[in-house]
């Protein structure tokens, strides 16, 4: 495992990437991206174990799907800084013809990328049909996926949380970004999620809980956890309770930077709060 300081100094790093990204093509997700650094920074330094090099069926090797996939500006910054592709093709984010779509794609054959995402609702799905193609395999590694809170008003993932539970899809877990916040505002506002512990439970899944998903040892903690728990018959969830636009003041608790991209005045001042560590692209 990497030194618990250079984990924070990395996440630092992707922060400053995040609002770089977006600030530059005025168009992007900074507020769940910045609300997920430190989750993604354990997920891809840490917790999973991943092959040298890349490829799209991912045997032997844990896999990760993102389907809340506008947070796509820290998956690539993790992705580059993780050594999928170089660093400097940050640069191209939402460019015509990159590999940095605003939501992540495939036809362009980015590393690290297994799946189109953003059609919010679908990842899971997808994880599921993964976990089982693992086990079908033989193969004893994990599959990791992403999803938001405000996705989880799309029915489909509870048919996808019910075949998973009904067919002991038990190589699977499954993290919420439980954030409170989307698009149009708080998820209690929009459309309430009730207890979602107790749902997930009443659907015979294992739960966790992860009360400061910012902080990276207590996701380590929790995740690790997590996997000591795949195997026995139940899919896993941790709920990770995460504040939106963390790092940067005037972006967090607040849906308003969902899908906003800082001016120039604003990108210095969440520059200077997240103070360069490891080297800008």
């Amino acid at each position: 495992m990497p030194d618990i300081n250079y984990l924070n100094e990395l996440v630092i790093q992707v922060r400053r990437d995040i609002l770089r990204q977006v600030h530059k093509v005025n168009s992007g997700h900074p507020g769940g991206s910045l609300g997920c650094t430190e989750f993604f920074v354990a997920l891809f330094q840490v917790l999973m174990d991943r092959n040298e090099g890349f490829d799209m069926d991912g045997k032997g090797e844990d896999v990760f799907f993102l389907s809340n996939g506008h947070i796509s500006p820290v998956y690539y910054s993790v992705l580059a800084r993780s050594g999928y592709f170089p660093v400097d093709e940050l640069n191209t984010f939402r460019l015509i013809n990159s590999r940095l779509q605003g939501h992540p794609t495939t036809h362009e054959g980015l590393p690290g990328v297994r799946i189109a995402s953003g059609s919010l609702g679908q990842g899971l799905s997808v994880s599921v049909g993964a976990a089982q193609t693992k086990k079908l395999n033989n193969d004893p590694h994990l599959v990791y996926t992403l999803c938001g809170d405000g996705e989880l008003q799309e029915g489909q993932n509870w048919e996808a949380i019910m075949y998973a539970a009904g067919n002991k899809v038990d190589n699977l877990i499954v993290t919420v970004d439980y954030n409170g916040q989307q698009i149009d505002g708080s998820t209690d506002t929009v459309l309430p999620l009730g207890n979602l512990k107790g749902k997930f439970e009443a659907f015979g899944w294992d739960v966790l809980e992860i009360p400061n998903g910012n902080d990276i040892e207590a996701i380590i903690k929790t995740m690790q956890e997590a996997k000591s728990r795949t195997g026995k018959g139940k899919p896993v969830v941790v709920l990770m309770h995460t504040v939106m636009g963390n790092g940067v003041d005037f972006m967090m608790h607040t849906h308003a930077w969902h899908g906003k991209a800082p001016n120039d005045e604003q990108l210095e001042i969440g520059l200077a709060q997240n103070p360069e560590t490891l080297g800008d692209y």
